[in-house]
């Protein structure tokens, strides 16, 4: 029986989109937007604050900073001027979160390392959107970015996502094998909405 559901994908491509429909037709938890804002109650910080760290490393010379100050006694001392949010406290904090939603079930998780977090669950199907990348920047100036941010998001996310991936998992991003369906947003999202619904039940009956 599956009782999760991740959708990672690609930036533009409309992932968080279809994953907000799929769990509106299946009356599941949606973990997006959700996921951050619990992640910053925990934290007691600002939603944007994790949300500029989340699904990307800390710069190297941050990484290299905190290093050094966590082995010295001076570092101890000023430990306030490291940043109190940071990729590693609000990635453990995302795993947390997810592990709990799956045992909850019946949750639809968008990206932040979900696919990984929860590969070993039977009950869990994994979705990857992807789009072409003129799509992603048509999609993304429709929201209202101009067409230079909208190239610049689409060129730079992605390979902050491919990093983090990298960073904290050793594999590869995407890395279509984690992946159960792999769909192309460019066929529509209500299309797409259906493939996945489609996908998950005779994927369900195929595995009782």
């Amino acid at each position: 029986m599956i009782r999760i559901l991740t959708i990672d994908r690609e930036f533009g491509s409309g992932g968080n989109v279809i994953a907000a429909a799929v769990a509106e037709r299946l009356g599941w938890r949606l973990w997006d937007q959700l996921l951050t804002d619990e992640i910053a109650r925990r934290l007691d910080c600002d939603s944007e604050s994790v949300a500029e760290v989340e699904e990307r490393p800390d710069p190297a010379y941050y990484r290299m900073l905190k290093a050094f100050m966590r082995g010295s006694f001076e570092g101890n001392l000023n430990a306030p001027w490291l940043r109190p949010i940071d990729t590693d406290c609000v990635r453990k904090l995302a795993m947390e979160i997810q592990l709990e939603a799956a045992e909850a079930g019946n949750c639809v998780i968008v990206g932040r390392g979900s696919a990984s977090y929860l590969a070993n669950r039977r009950d869990t199907f994994h979705v990857f959107v992807y789009a072409h990348y003129r799509d992603k920047v048509r999609r993304l100036t429709m929201l209202g970015k101009s067409g230079e941010e909208a190239a610049t998001l689409v060129e730079t996310v992605d390979r902050d996502r491919a990093a983090f991936v990298k960073r904290y998992f050793e594999l590869e991003w995407p890395g279509i094998h984690r992946y159960h369906l792999m769909v192309n947003s460019n066929v529509g999202d209500g299309v797409a909405t259906e493939m996945i619904l489609h996908a998950m039940a005779r994927y369900a009956e195929a595995h009782r």
